[in-house]
């Protein structure tokens, strides 16, 4: 009898066991900016319960910024972060089999005031311009080639101040420049503050080739990683599409996320709402790849070495073909 007992104590323990390993959540390790947008859509994600349902536990490290989450993926102390494909291509030859998937194709723009005297591009040569992100930041590289178009080079027929976006952006708002190249989030905030978009990164990329809009950041991974993960990947794609179409539809989930933008400000927060839904991406990972070829020939010849590393073409591996279709 006590035989017997203890057969079936094993047999149930095994079968609570087996269960729990059957139905257990599989782990994402996210590197995540703490003040970026990606941060808004894991808000939405578990607001809603859709990791739960896509069977995932998300494991975040916040960070200050991007490139620790570049060491951390380097490192394989991180899964999933967001970056650029250009980066990614870059990493590709240098030997590190990263991929990417579109997230956003949210870019800066040139801003100006309000009552500015500048209507077109070409009305910046002579002026102050302030650019963030750097010399060989992409949308700087992207401006320049399109006005070289116009045989027009920035470059020296410009007055170009290099700085952090927030601090541009507040000199920016003190006058201090003509006209600034920010990053998206910071165009926002000017608007939200009068300031007039004299064109959008985005609105110059058909005159480079481009035939749409174009993903600029994605979630990447290790193509190994993903390999081995492929139902992962795939549910958690499903679940970030899910999210996105949320924060499009809802308004009420918007609401909800909008404390993690840091305003409370009713024209800066729609300006953030109507930028990230604008930035959604909608397109084939076919036609993102084709035009991101394109727009990589474009930044290698302006940026060069220093920006491409040794690769003059865009890396055959840098997006992600989940199996099956997009």
């Amino acid at each position: 009898m006590g035989r017997l007992v203890r057969t079936l104590a094993v047999s149930i323990a095994l079968a609570l066991t087996q269960g729990g390993t059957g139905h257990a959540a599989d782990t994402i390790r996210l590197a995540v900016q703490k003040t970026g947008t990606f941060s808004w859509e894991l808000a939405a994600i578990r607001d809603q319960g859709l990791d739960k349902a896509a069977n995932l536990s998300l494991e975040v490290t916040e960070l200050a910024s991007t490139e620790p989450g570049k060491i951390a993926m380097r490192a394989g102390n991180a899964d999933i972060m967001l970056s650029d494909w250009l980066w990614v291509s870059r990493e590709r030859a240098l030997g590190a089999k990263l991929t990417f998937y579109p997230y956003s194709s949210a870019l800066g723009a040139v801003m100006v005031p309000a009552a500015s005297p500048i209507r077109t591009l070409a009305d910046l040569k002579g002026r102050k311009l302030g650019v963030a992100g750097g010399a060989i930041d992409k949308s700087w590289l992207l401006l320049q080639a399109r006005l070289k178009q116009d045989g027009i080079d920035l470059k020296s027929d410009a007055s170009i101040v290099y700085g952090a976006p927030p601090l541009l952006a507040a000199k920016a708002l003190d006058g201090e420049m003509d006209a600034s190249l920010n990053f998206w989030n910071f165009c926002a905030q000017l608007e939200a503050k009068g300031f007039r978009r004299l064109a959008g990164i985005e609105e110059i990329l058909p005159r480079l080739g481009a035939k749409g809009p174009v993903a600029a950041v994605g979630y990447v991974f290790d193509e190994g990683w993903a390999a081995s993960h492929r139902d992962v990947v795939a549910r958690f794609i499903a679940m970030t599409r899910k999210a996105k179409e949320l924060l499009t539809t809802s308004d009420a989930a918007w609401e909800k996320v909008a404390p993690l933008t840091g305003t409370s400000d009713p024209a800066l927060l729609q300006a953030y709402r109507n930028r990230y839904r604008d930035g959604i991406p909608h397109r084939s990972i076919d036609d993102e790849e084709a035009d991101a070829r394109v727009l990589y020939r474009v930044l290698a010849e302006v940026g060069g070495r220093e920006l491409v590393g040794p690769a003059p073409e865009l890396d055959p591996g840098t997006f992600y073909h989940a199996p099956g279709g997009d």
